[in-house]
């Protein structure tokens, strides 16, 4: 969190020092103080959890000089320039090579300490962004196919460990474009059967004149236009899986004799009464509750039983903000591949977006910005990633928005006891106070009643 990102202090006035010390770490800011620029830069690197507040004037190497050298070490570390020399073209130049902020002394304590934590905010998205990137590059097998952090991808991940070994049938549940269909390949890839062909049709894309034909083949002459024999997705799948996509637009007839092969593991083409068998694991999958379709009379419930040996349930994209970033910067770096483009620069204001969007389409939706993004047209679309209450909203409010929405969920999650919100937040209760005072959040519309007098 933010108290992980240190205050690197540079000034040849050992008094200035002492008292931006003593204000900052009053304010719970971690700070490294030098009197040389020279000394600090060589305790510098890309990956520093770290933002520079230097005076410009200094012997041997001034700040200019000093933001020159920061610059090419790693223009994405914030340094904020300070001067009582109320010098306006310096402060124009250095906003111009790349300085954060520039402070005229003597210090607006408020001004200040604003825009360290404003700094601070832009570094952690900056570093969370590295190592997000990295963790992709290094992830194999399962956190390589299913990419997210959050405990609902972690939990899938582990299900379907356990579900490809045992080859059983299996309804996944999920949204429209919330990625059914990769937790689908990821069971047949995973599995004892990955030697097989993983067959997919999906049921709402065929008419129901067609779909019996597609999944059960045909004999020819058995219908007009049948000139040759036809061979059925489920025959098809056979040592393998089938995946069945949109289940719940299947005919009711055509259910009927799904789930006899489901029964006997053998079909009958169209046209033939000669029995198949056939070996494999069928995977459905369905945006709608199937038990429910059952009790309204739209989906076999005896199919439905004979499918539902186990399930998964992926949640939408906006209830697992965890996964958004990861997913963003896989579907970002496989478009540039595919689109043969460099992966552009993510800026933190892009990611402050990319984090507040509701991604109504889900993972679909991500991915497609992720093509926009790396075509370089995805400025044109910024406004429809903004949420609708915030549009006319800046960076910092919206980052503001965000802050307050995290503390709630901390709050929240541990019932208003400030002592364990501050602990799951990784911050000190004496900036948790202080944050909760700036959003006008109170613990007690946190507690339930059980917990009254608990702190």
């Amino acid at each position: 969190m933010l108290n992980t990102i240190k205050i690197i202090l540079i000034d040849d006035d050992q008094a200035i020092i002492e008292a931006l010390t003593e204000m900052l770490e009053l304010e719970d800011f971690q700070v490294e103080s030098h009197s040389r620029a020279d000394k600090a830069i060589a305790l510098l690197d890309r990956n520093s959890a770290a933002v520079v507040l230097s005076d410009v004037r200094m012997p041997k190497m001034d700040g200019m000089n000093l933001l020159a050298r920061l610059q090419k070490l790693d223009n994405e570390l914030p340094v904020l320039l300070m001067s009582g020399h109320g010098d306006i073209p310096m402060a124009i130049e250095a906003m111009k090579e790349g300085a954060y902020d520039f402070l005229e002394k003597p210090l607006q304590p408020a001004q200040l300490i604003n825009q360290l934590q404003r700094a601070a905010e832009k570094r952690q998205l900056v570093l969370e962004n590295r190592k997000l990137k990295q963790n992709l590059a290094q992830q194999t097998g399962l956190e390589a196919f299913i990419i997210g952090e959050s405990a609902a991808i972690k939990n899938i991940r582990q299900h379907i460990s356990s579900l490809a070994q045992a080859n059983i049938d299996t309804i996944i549940y999920g949204e429209t474009g919330c990625g059914k269909d990769v937790v689908a390949r990821a069971l047949h890839q995973f599995s004892l059967r990955n030697k097989g062909r993983f067959i997919a049709i999906n049921c709402g894309g065929i008419s129901e004149s067609l779909i019996e034909s597609e999944l059960f083949g045909h004999e020819a002459g058995s219908f007009t236009g049948a000139n040759k024999r036809h061979i059925g997705k489920i025959e098809a799948a056979n040592g393998g899986t089938l995946f069945l996509d949109e289940i719940e637009t299947m005919p009711l007839p055509v259910q009927i004799k799904l789930l006899r092969v489901l029964q006997e593991r053998t079909i009958e083409r169209v046209g033939s009464t000669t029995p198949i068998p056939v070996e494999l694991t069928v995977i459905a999958a369905s945006k709608d509750n199937l038990a429910q379709l059952g009790d309204e009379g739209k989906f076999r419930k005896d199919l439905f039983y004979r499918l539902n040996v186990a399930s998964l349930t992926i949640p939408p994209l906006r209830d697992r903000p965890e996964d958004i970033l990861p997913l963003f910067h896989h579907y970002a770096q496989k478009a540039a591949e595919h689109f043969s483009r460099e992966l552009p620069s993510i800026t933190p204001s892009y990611l402050d977006h990319l984090i507040q969007h509701q991604w109504p389409g889900n993972v679909r939706e991500l991915k497609n910005s992720a093509d926009r993004f790396v075509l370089g047209i995805s400025e044109n679309s910024l406004a429809s990633i903004k949420r609708s209450d915030d549009i006319n909203g800046s960076y910092e409010e919206r980052m503001d928005q965000f802050e307050r929405h995290i503390i709630e969920e901390g709050l929240r999650a541990t019932n208003g006891l400030l002592n364990e919100a501050a602990e799951l937040l990784d911050m000190s209760r004496k900036t948790l106070y202080r944050k909760m005072k700036k959003h006008q959040l109170d613990k007690q519309q946190f507690k339930t009643s059980e917990d009254d007098g608990q702190e």
